[in-house]
């Protein structure tokens, strides 16, 4: 009879610590919840390029033009968002903002050509006033302050929702 009690425990034992190794295959000990913020992922992947030479045309790391500079960001950073290829169109879309709702990631635009308020540039916004984009420089961070892109402010457009 003992030996029946004590077979029976060992079975019973055998059986929990299965039970039990197998919830612990099954669940995980900690569950990772990141969630990507598209706007930081944005700014960082610009700022990768900063520095890139200017190319009128240009859509890749080898010379941008600055609808090719944004274009391409969003394109290839974590969002893979397809935006418009002109500034002026990438204007047309996306939700319009007004200045003081800016956050990392929207575009900027300005009239920089000869027909006043038409839209002929576009850059990212970095935060604190800056955006980065394709200037006849290169790849650059600009203050938004700076009296030449302060008077050419055309508006802003947020494609992260």
């Amino acid at each position: 009879m003992n030996w029946r009690i004590q077979k029976k425990g060992f079975l019973l034992a055998i059986t929990a610590y299965f039970a039990i190794a197998v919830t612990f295959l099954f669940t995980p000990l900690f569950q990772a919840s990141a969630s990507i913020n598209y706007g930081e992922e944005v700014v960082s992947f610009a700022q990768m390029h900063e520095g890139k030479k200017f190319k009128m045309g240009g859509t890749s790391p080898k010379g941008f033009d600055a609808s090719g500079y944004t274009q391409y960001v969003f394109k290839t950073a974590a969002t893979h968002l397809p935006i418009p290829r002109t500034s002026n169109n990438q204007y047309k879309a996306g939700k319009s903002i007004k200045a003081n709702q800016l956050q990392l990631g929207d575009v900027v635009f300005y009239a920089t050509g000869h027909k006043k308020g038409k839209v002929t540039f576009s850059a990212i916004y970095i935060g604190d006033g800056k955006f980065i984009g394709a200037t006849s420089k290169g790849v650059k961070t600009i203050n938004m302050s700076d009296k030449y892109w302060k008077e050419r402010y055309v508006g802003a457009k947020r494609y992260i929702q």
